[in-house]
């Protein structure tokens, strides 16, 4: 039976009683409710791919799976996934727009309830790690660069854009506030992916560990191979970070003058690198 524990984020239990504290009861209520709709969306189309989910957090802005795969099933679930917390706010606004129009209770909380599904929908998709919309940008980027890269410049382009947010949220404008929500917010992306800077090798270690099983996978629907030709000097830690996606890899390494010295598979230099301590090892000493 499938048991997945739900939990709020310190962040999403200050934001509520910050609410409640000020006497919005009723908004902190429905901002409770959409925010878990939206992780439902991720929730259910990860079960329904087979992922195997741990635990839910819930933000104020929507949650993060904890899930056991992690770079280890095809690229076009991870995107599905991402997705399905956003298009809930679709069915959600007509919701809000239907009962509106019927005069279904109040018309101004019916109101709120579409603005608040529209900046949450909105927002998740910024291109920030670990909202929707950063978790895209990694799956597009990771179609055309090598997934080492993509962690870097997905991380990079987080810490950017959440320094870019906390800095808006303090700059003076015309009433000379502080916008609270947004420097509260913008302050934890900005922490959050700062510490997943130092955590990307453990990131890619993992991407590594599972590359046999990708592979397997790739092999049994059938795949166009991706050559990558190295200079036989060429260390083997270089070489595995030119692995990408949803791509098999076998390595040619070459000689002078353009010749092909031999042909290494790739799983032959994934291995090399995870069980030998010296990874420093050209690809040429791993030829027959």
């Amino acid at each position: 039976m499938l048991q997945v524990r739900f939990r709020f984020h310190p962040l999403f239990t200050m934001v509520m009683l910050l609410s409640l504290a000020t006497g919005h009861f009723l908004e902190s209520a429905t901002l409770f409710g959409i925010v878990f709709l939206h992780e439902l969306g991720h929730f259910g189309a990860a079960a329904a791919f087979g992922w195997r989910v741990r635990e839910v957090r819930l933000l104020p802005f929507g949650g993060v799976l904890v899930v056991d795969e992690l770079a280890s099933v095809p690229l076009r679930e991870e995107m599905i996934v991402a997705l399905a917390g956003p298009l809930q706010h679709l069915w959600l606004i007509a919701l809000g727009f239907l009962c509106r129009f019927l005069e279904a209770g109040d018309p101004e909380w019916w109101s709120y309830f579409i603005e608040i599904n529209a900046v949450i929908a909105l927002f998740n998709l910024l291109p920030i790690l670990p909202l929707d919309g950063g978790k895209l940008l990694q799956g597009l980027l990771s179609m055309g660069l090598p997934y080492q890269r993509t962690l870097v410049c997905t991380v990079w382009v987080s810490i950017v854009l959440g320094l870019m947010m906390t800095v808006i949220a303090i700059w003076p404008g015309g009433t000379g506030q502080i916008h609270m929500n947004v420097l509260i917010v913008g302050l934890f992306l900005l922490y959050q992916n700062w510490v997943s800077r130092r955590h990307l090798p453990f990131y890619f270690l993992r991407f590594l560990m599972n590359r046999e099983a990708n592979t397997e996978r790739l092999m049994q629907k059938g795949t166009q191979a991706r050559p990558i030709a190295v200079a036989r000097q060429r260390k083997v830690g270089e070489v595995v970070k030119l692995f990408m996606r949803e791509k098999y890899h076998p390595v040619y390494v070459m000689g002078s003058r353009g010749t092909i010295e031999g042909i290494l598979p790739e799983q032959q230099v994934v291995d090399t690198y995870l069980t030998h301590k010296n990874r420093s090892c050209t690809v040429s000493e791993l030829l027959p």
